[in-house]
Protein backbone atom coordinates (compact mmCIF):
# COMPACT_ATOMS: atom_id res chain seq x y z
CA UNK A 1 0.00 0.00 0.00
CA UNK A 2 1.36 3.01 -0.64
CA UNK A 3 2.45 6.03 1.74
CA UNK A 4 0.48 9.26 2.10
CA UNK A 5 3.83 10.95 0.77
CA UNK A 6 4.43 9.09 -2.21
CA UNK A 7 1.09 9.98 -3.60
CA UNK A 8 1.07 13.01 -6.45
CA UNK A 9 0.15 15.80 -4.57
CA UNK A 10 -2.54 17.51 -6.85
CA UNK A 11 -2.25 21.68 -7.18
CA UNK A 12 -4.93 23.69 -5.84
CA UNK A 13 -6.04 24.98 -8.82
CA UNK A 14 -6.11 21.94 -11.20
CA UNK A 15 -8.16 20.51 -7.40
CA UNK A 16 -10.70 23.25 -7.89
CA UNK A 17 -11.21 22.21 -12.13
CA UNK A 18 -11.23 18.51 -10.94
CA UNK A 19 -14.49 19.98 -8.72
CA UNK A 20 -16.22 21.80 -11.20
CA UNK A 21 -15.76 19.08 -13.62
CA UNK A 22 -16.92 16.72 -11.58
CA UNK A 23 -20.24 18.52 -11.08
CA UNK A 24 -21.12 19.91 -14.35
CA UNK A 25 -24.74 19.33 -15.42
CA UNK A 26 -25.84 17.19 -18.44
CA UNK A 27 -28.96 16.11 -19.84
CA UNK A 28 -30.60 13.27 -18.33
CA UNK A 29 -30.12 11.41 -21.55
CA UNK A 30 -26.60 11.04 -21.43
CA UNK A 31 -24.70 8.59 -18.79
CA UNK A 32 -21.65 10.90 -17.52
CA UNK A 33 -18.53 9.30 -15.65
CA UNK A 34 -15.54 9.61 -14.71
CA UNK A 35 -12.77 6.92 -16.58
CA UNK A 36 -8.83 6.97 -16.37
CA UNK A 37 -7.28 9.86 -17.92
CA UNK A 38 -4.81 9.21 -20.71
CA UNK A 39 -0.57 9.75 -18.99
CA UNK A 40 1.95 11.83 -20.74
CA UNK A 41 -0.16 14.53 -21.74
CA UNK A 42 0.21 16.51 -18.86
CA UNK A 43 1.09 16.31 -15.41
CA UNK A 44 -2.41 16.54 -14.42
CA UNK A 45 -5.60 15.39 -16.38
CA UNK A 46 -9.38 14.04 -15.66
CA UNK A 47 -10.88 12.45 -18.12
CA UNK A 48 -15.36 11.66 -18.35
CA UNK A 49 -16.82 9.36 -20.72
CA UNK A 50 -20.36 9.67 -21.98
CA UNK A 51 -22.96 7.86 -23.81
CA UNK A 52 -26.44 8.48 -24.96
CA UNK A 53 -29.24 6.03 -23.23
CA UNK A 54 -29.69 3.72 -23.89
CA UNK A 55 -26.43 2.16 -23.45
CA UNK A 56 -25.34 -1.82 -24.17
CA UNK A 57 -23.36 -3.27 -21.09
CA UNK A 58 -19.34 -2.44 -21.59
CA UNK A 59 -20.16 -0.75 -25.45
CA UNK A 60 -20.13 2.42 -26.79
CA UNK A 61 -23.87 3.20 -27.07
CA UNK A 62 -25.39 2.84 -30.87
CA UNK A 63 -26.95 6.73 -30.40
CA UNK A 64 -23.73 8.43 -29.73
CA UNK A 65 -21.12 8.42 -27.59
CA UNK A 66 -17.92 10.87 -26.44
CA UNK A 67 -14.56 11.48 -24.39
CA UNK A 68 -13.63 14.50 -22.41
CA UNK A 69 -9.96 15.41 -20.67
CA UNK A 70 -9.08 18.16 -19.20
CA UNK A 71 -5.13 18.72 -19.05
CA UNK A 72 -3.12 20.67 -16.37
CA UNK A 73 -0.09 22.10 -17.14
CA UNK A 74 1.64 24.61 -14.83
CA UNK A 75 4.28 25.32 -17.13
CA UNK A 76 1.45 26.51 -19.88
CA UNK A 77 2.68 24.68 -23.17
CA UNK A 78 3.30 27.55 -25.50
CA UNK A 79 0.42 25.78 -27.86
CA UNK A 80 -2.35 25.63 -25.22
CA UNK A 81 -1.98 29.30 -24.16
CA UNK A 82 -2.58 28.94 -20.86
CA UNK A 83 -2.28 25.93 -17.94
CA UNK A 84 -5.49 23.91 -19.34
CA UNK A 85 -6.49 22.09 -22.71
CA UNK A 86 -9.46 20.38 -23.84
CA UNK A 87 -9.50 17.29 -25.87
CA UNK A 88 -12.67 15.48 -26.84
CA UNK A 89 -14.50 14.10 -29.52
CA UNK A 90 -18.34 13.28 -30.09
CA UNK A 91 -19.71 10.83 -32.50
CA UNK A 92 -23.36 9.36 -33.72
CA UNK A 93 -24.87 7.89 -35.94
CA UNK A 94 -26.26 9.86 -39.07
CA UNK A 95 -29.33 9.28 -41.00
CA UNK A 96 -28.19 8.42 -44.70
CA UNK A 97 -30.06 11.65 -45.81
CA UNK A 98 -28.08 14.02 -43.54
CA UNK A 99 -25.26 11.84 -43.95
CA UNK A 100 -24.79 12.87 -47.95
CA UNK A 101 -25.23 16.57 -47.15
CA UNK A 102 -21.67 18.21 -47.88
CA UNK A 103 -21.98 21.21 -45.23
CA UNK A 104 -23.01 18.50 -42.69
CA UNK A 105 -19.18 18.44 -40.94
CA UNK A 106 -19.04 22.22 -41.23
CA UNK A 107 -22.59 22.68 -39.35
CA UNK A 108 -21.25 20.25 -36.75
CA UNK A 109 -18.63 22.03 -36.05
CA UNK A 110 -20.65 25.30 -35.65
CA UNK A 111 -22.71 23.12 -32.97
CA UNK A 112 -19.61 23.09 -30.79
CA UNK A 113 -18.86 27.17 -30.98
CA UNK A 114 -23.08 27.24 -30.57
CA UNK A 115 -22.39 25.48 -27.33
CA UNK A 116 -19.56 27.25 -25.90
CA UNK A 117 -21.19 30.32 -26.35
CA UNK A 118 -24.84 28.98 -25.09
CA UNK A 119 -22.84 27.91 -21.78
CA UNK A 120 -20.84 31.00 -21.76
CA UNK A 121 -17.71 28.88 -21.76
CA UNK A 122 -15.23 31.09 -22.28
CA UNK A 123 -12.20 29.34 -24.54
CA UNK A 124 -9.10 30.18 -26.88
CA UNK A 125 -7.14 28.57 -29.05
CA UNK A 126 -9.85 26.18 -30.21
CA UNK A 127 -9.03 23.60 -33.51
CA UNK A 128 -10.32 20.33 -34.77
CA UNK A 129 -11.78 18.01 -37.13
CA UNK A 130 -15.30 17.05 -38.32
CA UNK A 131 -15.46 13.85 -40.35
CA UNK A 132 -18.51 12.16 -41.90
CA UNK A 133 -18.01 8.56 -42.62
CA UNK A 134 -20.14 6.74 -44.79
CA UNK A 135 -20.80 3.33 -45.23
CA UNK A 136 -22.56 0.01 -47.35
CA UNK A 137 -21.74 -3.07 -46.35
CA UNK A 138 -20.84 -5.91 -48.69
CA UNK A 139 -20.80 -9.91 -48.04
CA UNK A 140 -22.23 -11.04 -44.60
CA UNK A 141 -22.97 -7.21 -43.76
CA UNK A 142 -24.84 -6.37 -46.85
CA UNK A 143 -27.78 -6.92 -45.04
CA UNK A 144 -26.86 -3.85 -42.79
CA UNK A 145 -27.33 -1.39 -46.14
CA UNK A 146 -25.72 1.90 -46.35
CA UNK A 147 -24.62 3.51 -43.03
CA UNK A 148 -23.28 7.13 -42.07
CA UNK A 149 -21.75 8.98 -38.77
CA UNK A 150 -20.51 12.21 -37.63
CA UNK A 151 -17.52 12.48 -35.81
CA UNK A 152 -16.07 15.95 -34.25
CA UNK A 153 -12.93 15.85 -32.43
CA UNK A 154 -12.02 19.20 -31.16
CA UNK A 155 -9.54 20.99 -28.56
CA UNK A 156 -9.61 24.68 -26.87
CA UNK A 157 -8.07 26.51 -23.87
CA UNK A 158 -10.41 26.91 -21.39
CA UNK A 159 -10.79 30.01 -19.07
CA UNK A 160 -10.01 29.23 -15.79
CA UNK A 161 -13.63 29.68 -14.26
CA UNK A 162 -14.97 28.17 -17.48
CA UNK A 163 -14.09 24.10 -17.23
CA UNK A 164 -17.45 22.57 -15.71
CA UNK A 165 -18.86 24.80 -18.49
CA UNK A 166 -16.35 23.46 -21.39
CA UNK A 167 -17.90 19.99 -19.94
CA UNK A 168 -21.45 20.94 -19.94
CA UNK A 169 -20.86 22.69 -23.79
CA UNK A 170 -19.37 19.41 -25.07
CA UNK A 171 -22.23 17.33 -23.53
CA UNK A 172 -24.73 19.41 -25.23
CA UNK A 173 -22.50 18.99 -28.45
CA UNK A 174 -23.39 15.08 -28.17
CA UNK A 175 -27.01 15.15 -27.52
CA UNK A 176 -27.14 17.32 -30.92
CA UNK A 177 -25.11 14.55 -32.89
CA UNK A 178 -27.28 11.87 -31.98
CA UNK A 179 -30.27 14.05 -32.73
CA UNK A 180 -31.54 15.13 -29.49
CA UNK A 181 -34.01 17.76 -29.50
CA UNK A 182 -32.97 20.80 -27.85
CA UNK A 183 -33.91 21.63 -23.96
CA UNK A 184 -36.41 24.65 -23.80
CA UNK A 185 -33.27 25.53 -21.86
CA UNK A 186 -30.70 25.75 -24.45
CA UNK A 187 -33.33 27.33 -26.75
CA UNK A 188 -33.46 30.28 -24.74
CA UNK A 189 -29.35 30.57 -23.63
CA UNK A 190 -28.52 30.26 -27.45
CA UNK A 191 -31.47 32.31 -28.44
CA UNK A 192 -30.12 35.11 -25.91
CA UNK A 193 -26.31 34.73 -27.19
CA UNK A 194 -27.39 35.50 -30.82
CA UNK A 195 -29.76 38.53 -29.85
CA UNK A 196 -25.96 39.93 -28.13
CA UNK A 197 -24.11 39.16 -31.04
CA UNK A 198 -26.89 40.67 -33.31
Amino acid sequence: MASPASEPVVPAVFGRALTAVRRATVRPELQLGEIPAPTGLAPHAVAMAADVIPVRHGLDSVLGTGRFVLLYDPEEPEAWGGPFRVVCFAQAPLENDIGVDPFVAEVAWSWLIDALAARDAGYSAASGTATKVLSTGFGELAGQGDGAQLEVRASWTPDADAVGASVEAWSDLLCHIAGLPPTPEAVGLLSSRRAARG
